[in-house]
């Protein structure tokens, strides 16, 4: 049972006390959605696979939405939870079952929001993209994404973190000649030849570009590199694989076009992208709400599902009490004093 009303540090502790692994989620969807129809009458319900939607219809001028993940990537020995002091550790404390906590319990205690207000708890956020919760409710119930405004729960530390970067993985080739390592000059050494590869990445400036107040910086990275055939064979093929960051004022054709610019003369092929998300502060909603935050947006660093709301049109931001820098570890905790804090800035914000 969870209680919506509630205490919400209690609430977001007794859902981190339900694996949901990614693809496991229906236990919790379950006990979301019956806490749903059960607490919160003023809402209309509706679940499409493991993802569970709600909203008002007041018929007020404005739409906001709040969109939250289920999942987690996999327990690490950090279930159940447990608290120490103002800390409450376990898996999916900061990503993200502490904004979903605050989502659910502001939803559930105001029934009379100024804005009206739709949530979507969704699944399989922590592994591809084909698989995400949102992918299905676009392309099945594209008018429940409908909002002025769309808030992502994604762990921020409390501070509104705008669009988000663009990420964009290619292989970038480098080929020789085998020969008998003994007889080393008969042939062309594709590693070394990588050396090439490796002094461009050394020498990229990474980019600044101020975006509506939020500074994005870019970044060219490689991230794994493979070659060799044996312990003695001049090898004749090596593979760098680099990620591109850039951001939101690009698309993804731009940002190939840059890193193939890059790499000029050598063989590059892309093998996955995904466009970012402009801040999208320009909204009056948006603009309201950072208000209400008393803080300065900044810019996203790093890809979120922000950019499929800014793909639909929809300006959308970051916000959540989690810290991002312990997603995903051991160590995963969140300071239950964001939780209060995010949960008066929401409520402020829509009453």
């Amino acid at each position: 049972m969870l209680e919506l009303a509630g205490d919400p540090v209690a609430l977001c502790a007794a859902l981190v006390d339900v694996p949901s692994v990614s693809g496991e989620e229906a236990g919790l969807a379950d006990l979301v959605e019956t806490a749903l129809r059960e607490q919160a009458p003023h809402l209309e319900v509706l679940r499409t696979g493991d993802t569970v939607l709600a909203r008002t219809r007041l018929g007020r001028e404005r739409r906001v939405l709040l969109a939250g993940h289920l999942d987690t990537v996999p327990v690490a020995d950090n279930l159940p939870s447990r608290r120490d002091g103002d800390l409450l550790y376990g898996c999916g404390t900061s990503d993200m079952k502490a904004g979903d906590a605050v989502f659910a319990h502001v939803v559930a205690t105001t029934p009379e929001p100024r804005h009206d207000l739709t949530i979507v708890f969704y699944d399989c956020e922590e592994v591809e993209a084909a698989r995400n919760g949102l992918g299905r409710v676009e392309r099945e119930h594209r008018d429940w994404l409908d909002a002025d405004l769309a808030l992502l729960g994604e762990p921020t530390s409390g501070a509104v973190e705008a669009g988000c970067q663009g990420t964009l993985r290619a292989e970038v080739t480098t080929r020789g000649r085998r020969a008998h390592s003994a007889r080393s000059w008969l042939g062309e050494n594709a590693i070394h030849a990588a050396g090439d590869v490796l002094e461009r990445l050394r020498l990229y400036p990474d980019r600044e570009v101020a975006i509506d107040g939020c500074v994005y910086r870019e970044g060219l990275q490689a991230v794994r590199i493979a070659g060799g055939v044996a312990g003695n064979v001049v090898p004749d093929e090596c593979v760098v694989t680099v990620n591109f960051r850039f951001a939101p004022d690009r698309d993804v054709a731009a940002a190939e076009q840059h890193v193939r610019e890059i790499f000029d003369g050598l063989d590059v092929v892309v093998t996955d992208s995904a466009p970012g998300a402009l801040p999208g502060l320009h909204a009056a909603a948006a603009q309201e709400f950072v208000a209400s935050t008393g803080e300065t947006a900044t810019a996203k660093y790093g890809w979120t599902d922000v950019a499929r709301f800014a793909a639909l049109g929809i300006p959308a931001v970051n916000y959540g009490p989690g810290d991002p820098n312990l997603a995903h570890t051991r160590e995963e905790h969140v300071d239950v004093r964001r939780i209060v804090d995010a949960v008066a800035v929401l409520r402020r914000f829509l009453t």
